[in-house]
């Protein structure tokens, strides 16, 4: 009897440490310094890139970037008041979701996923003279940006188990167009 538990619990820790392996080999495909490219649209940001080491199932990629806000403000007669009083950093997110068809059977896989842009106007106007003011976002400066990748996930995109966590920082914020490689800081867990 006591032999039969040993076997079970030799079992249950090699089944355990296994799922936990397979989860840990999930990265970005280029190893350890590989990093995302980033192209900052103006309101958006989309991250590139391709992962490696999954396994079969759905994925779930998830962007979400913090930014700085350059916005205006339009009175009820039109007239625009100079910039100067920009809203808090916003935060943006978009996902892209990928059937595991998509994947090869190497368990690798290119993503492109955007942000949604944010909600502008901006309701309340806060940063306006009063709240019947118009203060409408012109563009976004990202400062950081999380990809997040779950496996397996369902054809809306959600659910699954995080395999993946990559976090980038800006050495300085961006402007539109493609963000500098020398710009980007990232680290994988």
């Amino acid at each position: 009897m006591r032999r039969k538990i040993i076997v079970s619990l030799a079992a249950l820790v090699a089944v355990l440490m296994t799922a936990a392996v397979a989860t840990a080999s999930v990265h970005l495909k280029g190893g350890a310094n590989a990093e995302p490219s980033f192209t900052d649209n103006g309101l958006t940001l989309t991250a590139d890139g391709a992962l490696s080491g999954l396994g079969n199932g759905n994925i779930a990629v998830i962007l979400t970037a913090t930014a700085n806000t350059t916005a205006t403000c339009t009175n009820p007669a039109g007239a625009t008041q100079p910039p100067g009083q920009n809203p808090a950093p916003t935060t943006v997110s978009g996902g892209q979701f990928i059937p595991s068809t998509s994947i090869d059977k190497n368990g690798n896989v290119p993503f492109h996923v955007t942000t949604n842009p944010p909600t502008s106007p901006i309701p309340g106007a806060p940063q306006c003279p009063n709240s019947k003011w118009t203060e409408t976002i012109t563009d976004l400066a990202f400062t950081s940006a999380t990809i997040q990748v779950f496996q397996p996930a369902n054809s809306s995109g959600t659910g699954g188990t995080l395999v993946l966590t990559v976090t980038c920082s800006f050495s300085s914020p961006t402007t539109d167009g493609a963000v500098p490689s020398s710009n980007v800081t990232c680290t994988q867990s």
